[in-house]
């Protein structure tokens, strides 16, 4: 199902990003919503894709609001006619796509021998397979524009995360999906970059699936040491215009990524040691 509702932008200064065609998959919340509401702050043609249409309305009255211009369409990332759509949408709405922010996610909190293994197929659908789909009808493009792929991923990709099994596996799956599209499209001026923000103040840990595939509801984690959509939004952005690579927003995730190739069994230790201090934690 489509909206019709978008709405003009304003000329937001000299941006780089001013009049460039962004599609944000999981954006009636959190980082996609706070990316959503910052590029159309500097004047981006924002196409929000996501399966809430009335969170995704009330976001886009308020980009409207603020001048800026927005139109969103209801899209399942798990499956692919949905993401074909989107991008059709997104180029007969703007004409062409600059950047693809690969947003939508999901998460889990169980031991893997304990888990039902529909759980992981479901984190797999949309995690990985979501990036794939999303990522295969927007990529011509992408390479046209020499535009931006991103995913937004976690240490989770970069170090296997206890209790999060299919978590991990599956932002495994995007790293490497991503750099080799990087690498495919050397020659071409694609910007590929994976952002892993750290634990952040969003509902994919509320909608974290249990060992049963019901959501935990509850977070286990305080809110308020937790970094801000807002914050990750900003880098985004950032990372896009100075054309980063990999980019990890915390000092645990940059720590993680050079000691796991150096003393492995230590961070394996240090993860195991936080998960299990979780409230509920499924480690014994």
């Amino acid at each position: 199902m489509v909206s019709s509702n978008h709405v003009k932008s304003g000329k937001m200064g000299n941006s780089i990003f001013r009049d460039k065609v962004v599609i944000i998959t999981g954006a009636s919340s959190g980082i996609g919503e706070a990316a959503s509401r910052e590029f159309a702050r500097k004047g981006s043609k924002v196409v929000m894709a996501a399966r809430s249409l009335a969170k995704m309305a009330a976001i886009a009255d308020e980009i409207k609001a603020g001048g800026g211009e927005a139109s969103y369409i209801e899209t399942d990332v798990s499956k692919e006619a949905d993401c074909r759509r989107m991008v059709e949408f997104a180029v007969s709405r703007y004409g062409t796509v600059h950047y693809l922010i690969n947003n939508a996610g999901i998460s889990m909190r169980a031991l893997f021998d304990d888990v039902d293994l529909k759980v992981l197929h479901r984190l797999m659908d949309v995690n990985f397979w979501g990036t794939v789909y999303c990522t295969r009808y927007a990529l011509p493009y992408l390479i046209k524009n020499r535009g931006s792929l991103v995913g937004v991923s976690s240490v989770a990709g970069f170090h296997g995360l206890p209790g999060r099994t299919g978590y991990s596996a599956s932002k495994f799956a995007v790293h490497g999906f991503l750099e080799t599209i990087r690498i495919e499209n050397l020659k071409k001026g694609l910007h590929v970059m994976i952002i892993a923000p750290g634990f952040t103040a969003t509902e994919i840990r509320k909608n974290a699936l249990l060992a049963n595939g019901s959501a935990q509801g509850e977070s286990p984690r305080k809110e308020e040491n937790l970094k801000s959509p807002d914050y990750v939004a900003k880098w985004i952005l950032k990372g896009i215009r100075k054309k980063k690579r990999n980019k990890l927003l915390t000092w645990d995730g940059r720590l993680t990524a050079l000691f796991q190739r150096i003393i492995p069994a230590l961070v394996d230790l240090g993860y195991y040691y936080e998960m299990s201090r979780e409230p509920d934690s499924p480690l014994k």
